[in-house]
């Protein structure tokens, strides 16, 4: 029975109760990371502007490159959840240890890009004293991309099966050995020396590796180990990477194609100064305390739909995401309202050890920046949740369609407008909200059109055998 009577929209399944169970350590995950990113912002803006302003596109230079290894190997999650929703555990190890081998095959790859950074900064025309600082923040920051990879394909070992208690467990702890680090590699604290940004990136680096040396002693654990074949699945398995890179290669291109256009267009902002650089760093930074976690939330509904839809229950995925979309637009939009009402209330800590003649300028323009972002959050709620959704269910070619043709777009249109017509921050601002307000709509309306209700990722057979068992 799916429902009975008696069951409320908190009580009834794939209500608010068994939603929130299964979402907020994932939210509370991601925030531990949101929260990091913001103190090491905060940090490097206490060290020094031009040093808060380099963090922003050397990181999306760095993340840009590893999108599509990062992509396929995090989409094992989605495989986890409906073998495990169809009852097949023995799979599930190996199709982790697949993801796990992305992580291996890139590193050397993005290591070789380490000295080409200083080309690729200069050619980006930004300020002289920013390109260094880009440098030196990108290329330490390539020694911890094998480690994100992996990172997460071990995380959607647990998060695909509904263990995102684990997951919350050792990303925060990684979280906050970051912010340790941080605060001790940036200033110099503890016998550490102050290496400024430089230690920002390595305090990064450190923590990547933390998590998957914790993921890695909790999978060990023997009963994980037997049930789910963790040690015998560890072997190459050319079927299942087919299958893995056929579904999970599409998560991988749409994921390079957003944050590689969301790249160059924060390029394109850096050409318009150092203020409007630091300003436009700043907002997302704020936002990144309420976007990131609900990040959460769109890897919980890849799961509840993963694995309703392994067990052949659609009507149950379908009613998990509307309570999602319910409790993540109520969520942002307090927080759209708190952007716009009291907006000096997440500025307060980079204003404490700035010098406030040079923090005004920076306030009075990214106070304008939240508006912008308040506007667009309201619309995020619809990413986040209805793209989640239909990740569970594989609807990946759909996702990849409209990356590729809406992303461009409004690097298109921001170029165009500082080329042509002379129009700066505002102009981009105004570019990148009506995207984001574009791409929530085209994705309800995908879910609404309901063809994600018939798909699958894992093997036919096992799905049916589960029905008919």
């Amino acid at each position: 029975m799916e429902s009975g009577r008696g069951e409320t929209w908190w009580s009834r399944p794939c209500g608010g109760r068994e939603v929130l169970v299964l979402a907020l350590p994932l939210v509370v995950s991601m925030g531990s990371w949101s929260l990091m990113n913001f103190v090491d912002r905060m940090f490097l803006l206490w060290y020094s502007t031009p040093a808060m302003a380099a963090a922003l596109p050397a990181g999306m230079l760095y993340f840009t490159l590893i999108c599509f290894p990062l992509g396929v190997a995090t989409y094992v999650n989605t495989f986890v959840a409906q073998y495990e929703g169809a009852q097949r555990p023995e799979r599930i190890g190996a199709v982790v240890w697949q993801g796990m081998r992305i992580g291996l095959y890139v590193a050397p790859l993005l290591l070789a890009t380490v000295p080409l950074a200083p080309a690729v900064f200069r050619l980006a025309g930004h300020d002289p004293q920013l390109a260094p600082l880009e440098v030196i923040y990108y290329q330490v920051l390539c020694f911890g991309a094998a480690a994100q990879v992996m990172a997460g394909a071990m995380s959607s070992f647990f998060s695909g099966r509904g263990q995102t208690g684990v997951v919350m467990a050792v990303d925060c702890s990684a979280a906050l050995l970051n912010v340790v680090l941080d605060y001790a590699w940036i200033f110099g604290h503890w016998g550490l020396p102050a290496l400024g940004i430089e230690g920002a990136a390595w305090a990064t680096v450190v923590s990547l590796w933390s998590r998957v040396l914790l993921y890695g002693c909790i999978m060990l654990r023997p009963t994980l180990r037997e049930k789910y074949r963790l040690i015998a699945g560890r072997r190459f398995d050319a079927a299942l990477m087919r299958r893995l890179l056929r579904y999970g290669g599409p998560n991988g291109l749409q994921l390079l194609i957003e944050v590689a256009a969301f790249a160059v267009f924060i390029l394109l902002i850096g050409r318009l100064g150092e203020t409007a650089m630091a300003a436009t760093t700043l907002a997302f930074n704020v936002n990144s305390v309420a976007w990131v976690p609900m990040m959460g939330m769109g890897i919980a509904m890849t799961t509840m739909v993963g694995q309703q839809l392994g067990r052949d229950c659609p009507r149950l995925a379908a009613r998990a995401t509307w309570t999602s979309f319910c409790l993540t637009q109520a969520y942002l939009s307090v927080m759209a309202a708190l952007y716009v009402l009291v907006p000096d209330l997440f500025l307060m800590g980079h204003a404490w050890r700035t010098a406030p003649e040079q923090f005004a300028r920076l306030r009075d323009v990214t106070v304008v920046l939240l508006r912008f972002v308040a506007v667009y959050s309201l619309f995020d709620a619809m990413n986040v949740v209805f793209v989640g959704a239909i990740k569970g269910a594989g609807d990946m070619r759909f996702i990849l369609a409209t990356s590729t043709i809406m992303s461009p777009l409004p690097v298109l249109a921001a170029w165009a407008g500082i080329r042509y017509w002379g129009w700066g921050l505002t102009w981009c601002w105004v570019v990148i909200t009506a995207w984001v307000c574009a791409l929530g709509l085209v994705y309800l309306a995908r879910f609404l059109q309901g063809r994600w209700r018939q798909m699958r990722v894992i093997e036919p057979l096992l799905v049916a055998e589960e029905v008919t068992g």
